[in-house]
């Protein structure tokens, strides 16, 4: 028979706590990776200006392929942070914008991506 104490079940405010990044298996880490990627972020960026349609999304972002950037696309709205609207039009035509999250999420991407472009020659400097 086990004589350890058991672990007294979690409280509800412990049960709510932001998650933990640097737990393995802590459901962030998947946000993380959607927020920070490199076409995370410059989707993120590109619609804290305004919605765009998906063709104008790929124009401003360049270099991103249209798979890469479809796949981006769902995984922010699959977090909340990006709306997909669907018009009923002939052709269809469907617009991204941020959702209130999502706008919140590209300010903070916005300051790094300042921060890096600001301080791109001191970087290439640092760089052997």
């Amino acid at each position: 028979m086990n004589d350890l104490p058991s672990d007294p079940p979690l409280s509800l405010s412990q049960q709510l706590r932001p998650g933990n990044l640097l737990a393995a298996d802590c459901p962030s880490r998947e946000v993380l990776k959607h927020v920070t990627s490199r076409w995370g972020v410059l989707v993120l960026i590109v619609l804290e200006t305004r919605m765009h349609r998906f063709s104008e999304l790929r124009r401003a972002i360049g270099g991103v392929s249209e798979r890469m950037l479809a796949q981006t696309l769902q995984w922010l709205e699959g977090d909340g942070l990006v709306l997909r609207t669907a018009l009923e039009v002939v052709p269809p035509h469907v617009e991204y914008s941020l959702t209130p999250l999502g706008r919140e999420a590209a300010e903070k991407v916005r300051v790094l991506a300042d921060w890096i472009e600001l301080n791109l020659p001191r970087i290439h400097q640092a760089q052997p």
